[in-house]
């Protein structure tokens, strides 16, 4: 434990004692423990733990099977053998061992009285001998199941059913708090990101996993035995195989992703950055419409995704100090093409190639590439387009101080309806005045800012008369196509 701070020597220390506590009293003399089953969960739970990694939670149930078959001290020993024989990836390997079987044996253990407290042990008296299984003389099913039993034809399994999801939702629920524990005083993180952002995410298999478990605490003292139980896990097996698989197709989109914005971000140095927080604008105002989940998500790729097409835009005209000609402007106004071709193959984008392709259309219809006009632009693109300006415009380039947020709003309403589309503007202006912007500077300063080019794909670099004439360095930055000034101007 020389690794760990202080702080989480004491914090294992306390839990490593605490779980020895609860075990303890299953190993008084006297005592009326099922060490035959016991120890079958321990094994099964040992087994499920060395290939824990590739495969993780899928012998969970195991846990909540002890916690229902066994005594709340007894049951606190099944985790015991499976934590201290998993594998173990960084230092130091003992206190990680020794910490990994305090949690699991205080949680199961809480699970357990749980589900003791609530009559669960008496349920399951109740459905054994419904089975014609053997059945502990202690659990015997509590008068007020006998009404419930006569009406539904089970008797006691909604009770039953009711008091496996609570105590698997306290297993979860320990386990969980515990893990804060330690992220806060080993990893340093604060309180709020330890527990709070934690829980929802990580009650949620709780809720298969306890009605799995009760299957197998039924199925355990059935005429059938621990064979049939042990059934059970081959499903959970094979979800947590698709889990596993879809965590790492997530994980492949996800670098997928970053690879193309470090690709753009290393071509187009001035604006780097600039993608990630488009897409967090974009997010902004999906959530203000109404977005969420699966279309929440890809809006956000959309935003950080939009200017890809930038790498088949030659890096001289991207990088070029000077006015552009006609034909180099033609040049970079096919970077959505561009875009939308290198996506194309890439299944999970979904609505997110539209908004790459249509991120330049204008709402009167004098964008680009088609020329579409109010609803004919896609939803996501028009989200886009909004959060692409406002980033251009708040944002500290080489060649020009980022204007202030209420600034950049109110040219964005300026150009509502002509270029934006309102309600996009609306839903932004409402989520910053909910949570805020924080721009981070794109390009580091140069010593001569004279020597810069402009980003000649922003879409919000005109600046005033009077600031432009003022400004040394963009005063030959691309003008606003005929007719039409402010955010936009500049392809």
């Amino acid at each position: 434990m020389r690794a760990l701070p202080h702080g989480a020597r004491a914090y294992v220390l306390c839990a490593v004692l605490a779980g020895g506590l609860c075990a303890a009293p299953a190993v008084r003399p006297g005592a009326a423990v099922p060490w035959a089953t016991a120890a079958l969960l321990a094994v099964v739970h040992a087994v499920g733990s060395r290939v824990r990694a590739r495969w993780p939670e899928w012998c969970s149930p195991v846990l909540l099977a002890g916690a229902f078959l066994l005594p709340p001290a007894a049951a606190a020993l099944v985790a015991v053998p499976g934590a201290l024989l998993a594998r173990v990836e960084r230092p130091p390997a003992g206190a990680r061992r020794a910490w990994r079987a305090a949690r699991l044996s205080l949680a199961v253990w809480a699970a357990s009285c749980a589900f003791a407290a609530l009559g669960g042990p008496r349920a399951l008296g109740a459905l054994w001998e419904l089975g014609g299984g053997a059945q502990d003389p202690a659990a015997q099913a509590p008068a007020a199941l006998a009404p419930a039993a006569e009406a539904s034809g089970t008797p006691g399994f909604a009770y039953a059913l009711a008091a496996a999801v609570a105590a698997a939702l306290v297993l979860g629920l320990t386990a969980t708090a515990l893990e804060g524990g330690v992220l806060v005083t080993a990893e340093r993180h604060s309180p709020r990101a330890a527990w709070c952002g934690r829980l929802p995410g990580a009650l949620a298999p709780y809720l298969v996993h306890g009605p799995a478990a009760l299957a197998m605490a039924v199925l355990w003292r059935s005429p059938y035995g621990p064979a049939a139980a042990l059934l059970v896990l081959l499903p959970m097996y094979i979800c947590a195989c698709g889990f596993v698989l879809y965590r790492r197709e997530s994980a492949a989109h996800q670098a997928t992703i970053r690879a193309l914005v470090q690709a753009v971000d290393i071509k187009d140095r001035y604006t780097r950055g600039h993608s990630e927080r488009v897409g967090r604008a974009s997010a902004m105002i999906a959530r203000e419409l109404g977005m969420s989940g699966d279309r929440l998500e890809a809006v956000r790729i959309a935003g950080i995704l939009h200017d890809v097409g930038k790498l088949g835009v030659p890096t001289r005209l991207l990088r070029k100090n000077g006015p552009l000609t006609p034909d180099e402007r033609r040049v970079i106004e096919l970077h959505p093409e561009y875009g939308d071709e290198m996506v194309r193959g890439i299944g999970f984008l979904g609505e997110a190639r539209a908004a790459i392709l249509h991120h330049h259309e204008r709402l009167d219809g004098s964008g680009y590439p088609y020329g579409l006009a109010g609803a004919q632009i896609p939803e996501f693109a028009r989200v886009v387009a909004v959060a692409d300006a406002f980033d251009a415009m708040t944002s500290t380039r080489t060649y020009r101080r980022a204007r202030p947020v209420d600034t950049a709003v109110e040219e964005l309403k300026r150009c509502a309806g002509s270029q934006f589309d309102p309600r996009m503007v609306r839903a932004l202006s409402t989520a910053l005045d909910r949570h805020g912007w924080h721009a981070t500077v794109t390009a580091d300063a140069p010593e001569e800012r004279g020597n810069v080019p402009p980003d000649p794909l922003s879409p919000s670099l005109e600046l005033p008369p009077l600031v432009r004439a003022a400004a040394p360095g963009p005063a030959d930055a691309p003008e606003p196509r005929p007719g039409h000034g402010g955010p936009g101007g500049a392809p």
